[in-house]
């Protein structure tokens, strides 16, 4: 096994993680984005999307990942961290990750209406680097089933 299939086999186990952590946001009628934040080989913070339990607009799953991860550090910056998301993160998380500055993003399914991407990577630390499509058809099937279900 070479160094790219071992990071690949490293993003695709916290990925699942981060599809567990959507799950729990589907179980509460929430949009179903689940994340982890990692440091070396632990979990240091965990969330999805509490939304509509919150009423709040900004309880998205990287939020409540980056909140519990820095309170996990003790501090507001996530140096040496990657996040693990299962949807593209939004503007508003993408520049709270750059706050952050957070070493690594890993996301699943793109999101063309919403995500980060469609404005540019300029949204994130200089440092931060980008990964996309992990797991991305376990990922969207979520999103499918939950939308599929609205309509």
């Amino acid at each position: 096994m070479d160094g790219n299939d071992k990071i690949l086999e490293r993003d695709e186990k916290f990925m699942r993680m981060a599809i567990n952590e959507a799950r729990k946001a589907l179980k509460c009628d929430e949009v179903p984005v689940g994340a982890v934040v990692v440091c070396g080989d632990a979990v240091i913070g965990r969330g999805h999307n509490l939304v509509e339990t919150l009423c709040d607009a900004t309880a998205h799953a990287e939020m409540q990942c980056i909140t519990a991860a820095a309170a996990t550090l003790g501090g507001k910056y996530l140096k040496g961290c990657t996040i693990y998301v299962t949807v593209e993160p939004c503007v508003m998380c993408a520049g709270a990750l750059a706050w952050s500055q957070i070493d690594r993003v890993v996301y699943g399914a793109d999101d063309p209406k919403r995500g980060f991407s469609r404005v540019g990577t300029q949204l994130l630390h200089p440092r931060t680097t980008v990964a996309r499509g992990v797991l991305a058809s376990e990922c969207e099937a979520l999103m499918k089933d939950f939308f599929g279900r609205l309509r």
